[in-house]
C-alpha cells in the first residue's frame, strides 16, 4: 500500500474542494438566476469536462502551463520552478476537471428555489448578501454538499489529466490513480488490488454519504 500516494490524493482532494466549491456556487448561481445571451455555451463550457477524454484534457492543460506558455513562465519567475509536473499545476488542473461536478449540482439545487421565495426576500428588505445567507444557502445545501463530496471523490480517482500535467513524481504528483497504474505496469497485482480496493471503498462511502445528507437536509428544509 502506497501511503504517501493516499495521503496526496487525500490532500489534493481536500484542497480542490475548499478552493473550488465556493468559486463554483458563484458561477452557479449566475447560471441558474442570470438572464444573458450564450448562456447556453457557457453551460457548454463548464460541462466540457464530462465528455473530453482525460487524455485531450490533460494534453490542452500541459500546453497550457508549459514553459512555454505565459502562465508558466509567470508561475516559474515567481515561484522558481515549472508549474507542470508540480502539485500547484496538479491542483490547478483538478480545479479545472472538476468544475462541472461542483458547478452543475449547486445550479440545479439553485434553480429548484422558487421565484416568490427570493422576492420575499428583497420585500422584506434583506440585502443581496443576507438574502443569500439566509434563503439561498440553507435551501441550496443538498446541491452544495453533493458537489463537494463528489468534486473530491472524482479527484481521488482522477488518472488521464493528472498522469497528463503531473506525470508520477513521488510526494509530489503520484496520486493512489497513477500508483496503482505503476504497480500494474510493474506486475505487482497484489498491492494494485489493495489500492484499488481502498479507492472503491473510499469513492463509495463518498457517494453514501452525499445521499444520507442530501436526503436529510431535503426532509430538514
Amino acid at each position: 500500500m502506497d501511503w504517501t500516494a493516499l495521503t496526496l490524493s487525500i490532500r489534493l482532494g481536500l484542497l480542490t474542494v475548499v478552493l473550488l466549491v465556493p468559486l463554483a456556487f458563484v458561477l452557479a448561481r449566475w447560471l441558474a438566476f442570470g438572464r444573458f445571451r450564450g448562456r447556453g455555451f457557457v453551460e457548454a463550457l463548464v460541462a466540457l469536462p464530462l465528455i473530453l477524454p482525460p487524455t485531450v484534457l490533460g494534453y490542452y492543460l500541459l500546453v497550457a502551463f508549459g514553459r512555454a506558455s505565459p502562465l508558466g513562465q509567470a508561475f516559474e519567475a515567481a515561484l522558481g520552478h515549472p508549474l507542470v509536473f508540480s502539485f500547484e499545476g496538479l491542483l490547478l488542473a483538478s480545479l479545472l476537471v472538476n468544475l462541472p461536478f461542483a458547478v452543475q449540482p449547486m445550479q440545479n439545487a439553485l434553480a429548484a428555489i422558487p421565484p416568490n421565495l427570493r422576492d420575499a426576500a428583497r420585500c422584506c428588505g434583506l440585502s443581496p448578501l443576507a438574502a443569500i445567507r439566509r434563503v439561498e444557502l440553507p435551501l441550496a445545501l443538498p446541491g452544495i454538499a453533493t458537489a463537494a463530496v463528489l468534486t473530491f471523490a472524482h479527484t481521488l480517482g482522477e488518472f488521464g489529466v493528472v498522469l497528463m500535467v503531473g506525470g508520477s513524481i513521488p510526494g509530489e504528483t503520484r496520486t493512489i490513480a497513477i500508483a496503482i497504474y505503476d504497480r500494474v505496469q510493474a506486475f505487482d497485482e497484489a498491492s494494485a488490488g489493495v489500492m484499488a480496493l481502498v479507492l472503491l471503498t473510499l469513492s463509495l462511502l463518498a457517494l453514501g454519504i452525499t445521499n444520507t445528507l442530501a436526503r436529510r437536509m431535503v426532509h430538514r428544509h
